[in-house]
């Protein structure tokens, strides 16, 4: 069984500083579910809000995999929080061709401890009670929200959560909770672990954004030249070889990409500078990067 598990956003829409192209096509699809079939990766990782991403799994025949999904933002206008959970579910596993999935994740975790939070909280509950899946959680994008979930008092925790941890943003370990959530016995699951394809990225092939940045990826380039290895395999091996973190979210736009990334995992690895990393949003959060 592998580590990593395959995230499905660029099957549903285009994604990515270093995506160019349009989302992946049909036959790709299929090569890559087949390619990753084939090294044991058994986890896909989808949302209702990647586009058509969920109907294209479900036509590509991914029965044999786990499947974890999201919830998307609570619209404004809807009364009943639980059956709105349960109908957007039911539909996700309609348009995924299958009875359940591994777990179900809420996109904005505030709104496990936002006004709905009871609602929420009892409408999850009836996902795993009718069987549609295993667990539930969160997606976060920064570790104050666990915090603030912990704090809230009602005694809810997650079961699995998702969040951004790479070489450059170790924020989860950093503020502790990598530790923390691994003696709660929360699951842990990452993406990011390429920051959408910068730290792949030569110097001359960065957009202008990052030009202040500049010192520190190319600190990170010099340093994998340095051990005579590649930057995809150490940003993955990084987030892999840390035995806390349960699934690193990947994502490939062809078969051909994915078995680079298998193939990453492989061999001997240096530990990364303990100094190697930044505190600064604009470069580790690509929600503020202006790129476009």
């Amino acid at each position: 069984m592998s580590k990593l598990a395959l995230g499905t956003v660029q099957f549903g829409m285009k994604y990515g500083v270093a995506n160019a192209g349009e989302r992946v096509s049909t036959a790709e699809l299929d090569a890559i579910i087949a390619t990753a079939r084939e090294h044991g990766i058994d986890t896909l990782d989808t949302a209702i809000a990647y586009g058509d991403a969920e109907a294209n799994l479900g036509a590509a025949n991914t029965g044999d995999f786990r499947i974890v999904t999201k919830l998307p933002p609570f619209p404004a206008d809807v009364a009943d929080v639980r059956s709105w959970i349960t109908a957007n579910i039911r539909a996700s596993l309609g348009r995924l061709r299958r009875p359940s999935v591994d777990a179900v994740l809420l996109h904005r975790s505030h709104e496990i401890i936002g006004r709905h939070a009871e609602a929420y909280r009892a409408g999850l509950a009836d996902l795993k009670t009718a069987g549609l899946c295993a667990a539930v959680g969160v997606s976060i994008y920064a570790p104050a929200e666990l915090q603030a979930i912990w704090s809230d008092g009602a005694g809810w925790k997650p079961e699995l959560i998702q969040a951004p941890y790479n070489v450059l943003d170790r924020r989860l370990d950093t503020s502790g909770w990598l530790d923390r959530l691994a003696d709660a016995g929360v699951r842990v699951h990452t993406r990011s672990a390429f920051l959408q394809g910068l730290l792949l990225m030569p110097a001359d092939k960065r957009p202008a954004y990052f030009t202040p940045f500049a010192a520190l990826l190319d600190r990170w380039r010099d340093w994998c030249i340095a051990q005579d290895t590649q930057p995809l395999a150490e940003a993955l091996c990084f987030v892999c070889g840390d035995a806390r973190i349960e699934k690193a979210v990947i994502g490939a736009d062809t078969a051909v990409q994915l078995r680079q990334i298998v193939a990453g995992l492989s061999g001997n690895h240096a530990d990364v500078p303990a100094d190697l990393w930044s505190e600064e949003l604009a470069l580790i959060d690509p929600s503020q990067w202006k790129i476009a």
